[in-house]
C-alpha cells in the first residue's frame, strides 16, 4: 500500500508564494544583491509582507512540508520549526544542498565546490574545508595573523571616514574586500581590485543560474588566477593553509576558495547593519563598548559581539532562501516526498516570527547568549552537518570589526532608512543607501 502524499497547496496559493515570497527575493539577487532591488524591497517592505504570506499560508496548511503546484519541478516549502529542524539534520542525505537552482547558479564561478557536489567527492571537499577553516573551533589557528589586518583596515577607513566627514556603505565594502583578500590571499593581494572585479562579474551570471550563458573563459581566467595563488602562497593565508593540507582525490583546492570571497562578501553586510543599528540603539552600543573596553582576548573572542553579528543576521539574513533537494523519496508523518523534490526553507519566516520568538523585531543579541531559543530554527549559518564551514572565521572576523569601530568612535545614521529601539525593526535594511557619521568617542 503506497503511502500518501504530502498536502499540496492550492494553486493560488502557490502563486501567492512565488509572486510575493520567491521572486522579490530572486530579485534582489540570491548570489550577489541587486543595489536596487534591495532599496525597493526597503520602501515597500517586502519581506515583511513575505512573512505574513507564509503564516497565512502556514495557518492554512498546519502540516507539511508543502508542496507547491509549479510547473517542470517538484517543489515544496517546510512550514513548520520541526520540520525545518529534520530537514537541516538530514543533510546532506537524502537532503542535498546541491539542488538544481544551487548548481545553476554556483557553476558560474565554483562548479565543482562542496556546496554543488555530491557522493564521496563531497566529503573529500567537505574534509578539506572544515581543516583549512577550523570549523571545530571558535578562534581560527591564525587569529593572531587575522585580527590585526581587520584593525588596520579599520583603522584607515576611520581615518579617511574622519575626513571625508561620513562613512557610507561601498567605503566600508572597499575596506572589507582589502580584508577578505588579505586574509585569503595574505598581503600582497590587498589592492587586487581586479581579482574581485573578476568573481563580483562572475556572480551577477550567477543570479541568473540556467538563464544566463556562463562565460566560460572569463571563469577559466579567474579560476586560474586563484591556482595560482595556491601555487605560491603567502604564508599566513588562508591560501597557504589550502596549499599544504593533505587533499583527497577529487579535492579540486581551488574550486573551494571562490566560496570564501563569496562568503565574505555578506559577513561585510551584516558588520555594517550591525553598526548602522549601533548607531541608533544606545544599549547596545554601550554593551558592545564595554566587552571591546574589557577585551583582554585581543579581539579574539568577543561573545557580544559575535552575538550582535548573528542577530543582524537574524534579522535581515543575507541567505534568506536555504535550499535542499531529496535525492529519493522521504517520508514524512504526514506523507511521502518524492524524489529530486526541491525543498525551500524561507529563514526570515522564522526569524521574526513574533508569536514564539521574544522581541522578534528587535535587536536583542543576548539571545544567542543563552538557551532561550534552543530547538527554535534560527539558522543565518543554515544548520546541522552541512552548516557553513567558514561560521567561526566570519565570526571572529566580523566581531573584531565591530570591536575596531565602536571602540573610540561615535557613530550617526547621517543618511538612511530611520531605526528607533522603541519600533520594530525594518523587514529589509537598506544598506546601499546608509552613510554614518563618525567621530571620536567622546
Amino acid at each position: 500500500m503506497s503511502s500518501p502524499a504530502l498536502p499540496t497547496a492550492s494553486a493560488l496559493d502557490t502563486g501567492r508564494l512565488l509572486l510575493g515570497v520567491f521572486l522579490p527575493t530572486v530579485a534582489k539577487g540570491p548570489i550577489i544583491r541587486r543595489p536596487w532591488a534591495v532599496r525597493l524591497a526597503a520602501r515597500l517592505d517586502l519581506n515583511t509582507r513575505a512573512v505574513g504570506i507564509v503564516t497565512t499560508i502556514h495557518a492554512k496548511y498546519p502540516t507539511g512540508p508543502l508542496l507547491l503546484k509549479v510547473p517542470l519541478r517538484k517543489q515544496a516549502i517546510v512550514l513548520a520549526p520541526e520540520d525545518a529542524n529534520a530537514l537541516l539534520a538530514a543533510s546532506p542525505e537524502p537532503f542535498s544542498p546541491a539542488s538544481s537552482e544551487k548548481k545553476g547558479a554556483l557553476s558560474h564561478f565554483q562548479p565543482h565546490n562542496v556546496l554543488i557536489s555530491r557522493g564521496p567527492v563531497r566529503t573529500v571537499r567537505r574534509a578539506l574545508q572544515e581543516q583549512v577553516l577550523d570549523t571545530d573551533h571558535p578562534v581560527h589557528h591564525l587569529a593572531d595573523r587575522f585580527v590585526p589586518v581587520v584593525e588596520e583596515e579599520m583603522r584607515q577607513l576611520l581615518a579617511e571616514a574622519a575626513r571625508g566627514g561620513s562613512l557610507p556603505w561601498g567605503d566600508f565594502l572597499d575596506a572589507w574586500y582589502r580584508v577578505v583578500r588579505r586574509v585569503v590571499f595574505g598581503d600582497h593581494a590587498r589592492d587586487d581590485k581586479e581579482l574581485t572585479a573578476l568573481i563580483i562579474r562572475l556572480r551577477k551570471d550567477g543570479n541568473w543560474a540556467f538563464l544566463r550563458p556562463k562565460r566560460r573563459r572569463v571563469r577559466a581566467a579567474f579560476l586560474q588566477r586563484v591556482a595560482d595563488e595556491l601555487a605560491d602562497a603567502e604564508p599566513g593565508s588562508l591560501a597557504a593553509v589550502m596549499a599544504a593540507a593533505p587533499k583527497g582525490d577529487g579535492a579540486e583546492p581551488a574550486e573551494q576558495v571562490p566560496q570564501w570571497l563569496f562568503a565574505f562578501d555578506p559577513a561585510g553586510m551584516a558588520t555594517f547593519r550591525a553598526l548602522t543599528v549601533f548607531a541608533t540603539h544606545p544599549e547596545a552600543m554601550a554593551a558592545a563598548r564595554r566587552e571591546a573596553d574589557a577585551d583582554t582576548s585581543g579581539r579574539r573572542f568577543l561573545p557580544y559581539l559575535r552575538a550582535s553579528i548573528l542577530e543582524s543576521l537574524r534579522l535581515w539574513p543575507t541567505t534568506p532562501m536555504i535550499l535542499r533537494q531529496s535525492t529519493r523519496p522521504v517520508e514524512w508523518p504526514d506523507g511521502t516526498m518524492p524524489a529530486d523534490c526541491g525543498v525551500l526553507l524561507y529563514a526570515p519566516y522564522f526569524h521574526r516570527d513574533d508569536r514564539h520568538l521574544r522581541d522578534a523585531h528587535g535587536f536583542s543579541p543576548e539571545r544567542w547568549l543563552t538557551d532561550e531559543d534552543d530547538g527554535w530554527p534560527l539558522v543565518p549559518f543554515s544548520d546541522g552537518p552541512v552548516v557553513c564551514p567558514g561560521k567561526q572565521l566570519v565570526l571572529l572576523l566580523t566581531s573584531a570589526a565591530l570591536a575596531s569601530v565602536v571602540g573610540d568612535h561615535d557613530l550617526r545614521v547621517e543618511r538612511g532608512q530611520h531605526l528607533d529601539p522603541s519600533h520594530p525593526l525594518p523587514g529589509t535594511l537598506d544598506n546601499y543607501s546608509v552613510a554614518l557619521s563618525v567621530s571620536p568617542r567622546s
